[in-house]
């Protein structure tokens, strides 16, 4: 059986794809055997919740917060024993709380946008990386609102640059305007709030760091001060003054998160980290310190679940990135730079799953696909992903 790969030029080239699956299921026992013995978890199997769970789950109104480990980071520098430094919060808090799938398979286009699209609708998605397009199939959130009556404060995308604003919701005629989420562009937020004078924030109103020069134009900087002060309840003074003390996109949008979560407190919340995907610079020391800062900020964050009042004990925490980086073995790749062999090694990612309910402590290595979170969130929070691809995982129902 044969499949196909993205190569450097865009051409596609044939790939055995029992070859892929070996190394696949390989990646995986790898990384459930360093979990095993560096952060305690214990091999999963087969498990329902017992029905005490099922009713103490259900009493209570289940929020869903998820995080994209975005960019893509390699096994070298997060779970490989030399790699492990750079994931305290993970290796130490996170994953002995949660539940841990080793082996998530992405076989869609290896672009941020596009893959954060498919992640969103559960359907691999074709639209050009590079365009400010919508995504063609129904989003979660939409799904979300339209099946459980949700008015459009209940779900929310907290996205890393200005070609995540369409992400909200679909061109799909069934569902598509009105019924999406609202989206949050931090940088956008920033660049509405210091009117131009952008010297002292640079660092913070990166892009796109794959294609420099691709930064849509958005309108609406009156809209954009609404919603710091009406609904964010931040001063314009105090949103500069303390995105003076930030250091990267990322955490300014961890702030805007945090204050979304305690002045609107959304059910569904889905927040977009990018700042690993400064590899494609080209300089490793600083796409380590994106993989060290995504850490601590994951924590940060389920930190704020626990102690913000409308979350705490009743919101389900998914981490998963939307795909991998190259092979330092692949000659059509650059290594920790790029991702765009499509290789074995970039496609195959993992999730983290915490919350009431779900399994502490446990490792599952078997393959599932990137497109199986759509329809997990379907059947947790009640709704019905009719057009998604892929299927609810069992393990967390």
């Amino acid at each position: 059986m044969i499949s196909s790969r993205q190569n450097r030029t865009g051409r596609v080239a044939p790939v055995n794809a029992s070859d892929s699956q070996e190394v696949g299921r390989r990646l995986a026992r790898t990384r459930r055997d360093f979990l095993r013995s560096a952060a305690g978890v214990t091999l999963g199997s087969a498990w329902m919740h017992s029905p005490w769970a099922r009713a103490a789950t259900s009493t209570l109104k289940r929020k869903v917060v998820v995080v994209t480990f975005g960019g893509g980071a390699r096994d070298q520098e997060t779970f490989a024993p030399e790699g492990q430094e750079n994931i305290p919060h993970l290796m130490r808090e996170l994953i002995p709380q949660a539940t841990f799938f080793t082996q998530v398979v992405n076989r869609g286009i290896l672009g941020h946008y596009v893959a954060t699209a498919s992640l969103a609708t559960g359907v691999y998605e074709t639209i050009n990386n590079f365009a400010s397009l919508p995504p063609q199939s129904p989003t979660v959130f939409e799904y979300f609102r339209k099946d459980l009556k949700r008015p459009s404060s209940d779900a929310w995308v907290v996205a890393p640059s200005n070609g995540f604003n369409r992400i909200g919701e679909s061109s799909h005629r069934s569902y598509g305007p009105g019924l999406g989420a609202r989206v949050i562009l931090p940088k956008h937020l920033l660049t509405a709030a210091i009117s131009g004078r952008s010297s002292d924030y640079q660092h913070l109103l990166r892009d796109n760091y794959e294609t420099p020069f691709y930064a849509p134009e958005l309108e609406g900087r009156e809209f954009e001060l609404q919603q710091l002060e009406r609904m964010l309840k931040l001063s314009v003074d105090d949103f500069k003054s303390h995105a003076q003390t930030l250091s990267s996109p990322d955490e300014l949008s961890v702030y805007i998160a945090r204050q979304l979560m305690r002045q609107v407190a959304p059910s569904l919340l889905w927040i977009t980290m990018h700042d690993i995907d400064i590899a494609h610079s080209g300089a490793y020391s600083l796409y380590v310190e994106g993989i060290r800062r995504t850490d601590r900020l994951c924590s940060d964050l389920w930190k704020t679940i626990q102690s913000e009042p409308e979350y705490a004990g009743k919101t389900t925490l998914f981490i998963l990135p939307d795909f991998g980086r190259d092979s330092d073995e692949d000659a059509a790749g650059n290594g920790f730079q790029h991702h765009r062999t499509g290789d074995v090694l970039s496609r195959t990612t993992w999730m983290l799953v915490a919350g009431p309910g779900i399994r502490q402590g446990v490792v599952f290595d078997r393959a599932m696909q990137s497109t199986d979170l759509v329809p997990t969130l379907g059947s947790m929070l009640g709704f019905s992903p009719s057009l998604a691809q892929g299927t609810p995982i069992s393990e967390l129902l």
